[in-house]
C-alpha cells in the first residue's frame, strides 16, 4: 500500500497528516478552519485517498500558518507515500463543474515543482478562511509534492462553488497521475 503519515511541528503549528494513495476516500480532516476541512474532505473523497489531517495552529494571529503548513506536510507525505513512481500513469486531468461554475486541475509527477493558478475569487472570505490562503496551499503542495499542477477556474459566480470544484478536480486528477498503469517508470528518462 503507498502510504505514509507525517507529522510537522513549529512555533506557529502541530500537523499530523496521513494518506493512503489506495484507499477509499475517506477522511478524518480538523484543521480547525471548517471551510478548510470541507475542502480537503472533497479532495480525499473524489481522489479516492484515505486522508486524516489534525492541525493545532496559530489562529488567533490568522489561517495563514495552518494551512500553509498543511500544504507542506501533505506535499510531503504525498511525495514520499509514491515511492519509486513505478508504474503510474504521472499525468491527469480532469473538469469539474459545480452548478454555474466550471474547473480544470492538470497534473504531472514530474519532480518539478510548478504551480499555475489561475482562481480569481470575488471575496476575501469564505466562511472562516481567507481565499488568498487557496493559493498558498497549492503552492506549499506542489513544492514539497514536486508536481506540476495547473489550477484554472474557467467560469463561474459563485465563489463557493468556484474553489469546490477546483478541489474535486485537483483530486480527480491527482487519482488519474498516481494510478498504476504498468510496471515502468513513465519517463524517457527512466527516473522522475
Amino acid at each position: 500500500m503507498r502510504k505514509y503519515k507525517l507529522e510537522r511541528n513549529t512555533f506557529e503549528t502541530k500537523v499530523t497528516v496521513e494518506i493512503n494513495l489506495d484507499g477509499k476516500g475517506q477522511s478524518n480532516i480538523d484543521t480547525g478552519i471548517g471551510f478548510f476541512d470541507h475542502m480537503l474532505t472533497l479532495f480525499s473523497f473524489h481522489g479516492s485517498f484515505d486522508l486524516n489531517i489534525k492541525c493545532d495552529g496559530d489562529l488567533h494571529v490568522d489561517g495563514h500558518h495552518t494551512v500553509e503548513d498543511i500544504g507542506i506536510t501533505l506535499g510531503q507525505a504525498f511525495f514520499r507515500a509514491l515511492g519509486e513512481k513505478k508504474g503510474i500513469n504521472r499525468f491527469g486531468t480532469f473538469y469539474v463543474p459545480m452548478d454555474e461554475a466550471l474547473a480544470r486541475a492538470v497534473v504531472d509527477i514530474s519532480n518539478r515543482p510548478y504551480l499555475v493558478y489561475d482562481v480569481q475569487l470575488k471575496n476575501s472570505k469564505l466562511g472562516n478562511m481567507d481565499t488568498q490562503n487557496f493559493k498558498e496551499f497549492f503552492r506549499a503542495f506542489v513544492n514539497e509534492s514536486r508536481v506540476t499542477l495547473h489550477l484554472c477556474a474557467l467560469y463561474g459566480d459563485n465563489d463557493h462553488h468556484i474553489i469546490e470544484s477546483v478541489f474535486k478536480a485537483f483530486g480527480r486528477a491527482l487519482k488519474e497521475a498516481v494510478r498504476i498503469e504498468s510496471d515502468k517508470v513513465p519517463s524517457t528518462k527512466g527516473i522522475l
